[in-house]
């Protein structure tokens, strides 16, 4: 009884293994599915000002090296910007050594897609604009949830 306890037990390992397989599927896969929004067109430009994305382009997609896997084009909001910070993650405070300017409320950033998703559980999530949040996203949200969530 004891060891099927331990078993049902989830290790604190178990929430990154799926964002390392979401990963080695999409650098694995064509490059061109990295430019597909969640609605199968190509990609939006999320934001330039400020200017967003793991590549630094202002395009919320995915590549090697992208462990956060930034593919979510959310609207910051205040409760989004302080539930972030208590989190960890201070997105408000600029960073000018990291070209980093600080997010204000209406400021569009590409999210790491599990703190939108940690954000949703806690009825806290951003609006998201699904022309600019790349299909990766559907690997861990449902499209239903983002449909909720769009601008």
């Amino acid at each position: 009884m004891g060891r099927q306890q331990e078993r049902s037990q989830p290790s604190q390992a178990a929430p990154f293994l799926p964002l390392r397989l979401a990963r080695l599927r999409w650098e694995s896969q064509d490059p061109d599915m990295s430019h597909l929004n969640v609605l199968g067109e190509d990609l939006a430009t999320c934001s330039t000002a400020p200017m967003t994305g793991f590549f630094r382009d202002g395009c919320c997609r995915t590549g090697a090296g992208d462990r956060g896997l930034h593919c979510i084009c959310a609207v910051m909001t205040r409760e989004f910007l302080e539930f972030s910070r208590n989190q960890g993650n201070d997105l408000m405070t600029p960073h000018p050594e990291f070209s980093f300017p600080g997010l204000k409320p209406g400021d569009q950033w590409c999210l790491c897609v599990l703190r939108w998703k940690e954000a949703f559980d806690h009825d806290c999530a951003p609006k998201v604009d699904l022309n600019a949040t790349s299909v990766v996203a559907l690997e861990f949200v449902d499209l239903l949830d983002l449909r909720k969530h769009s601008v």
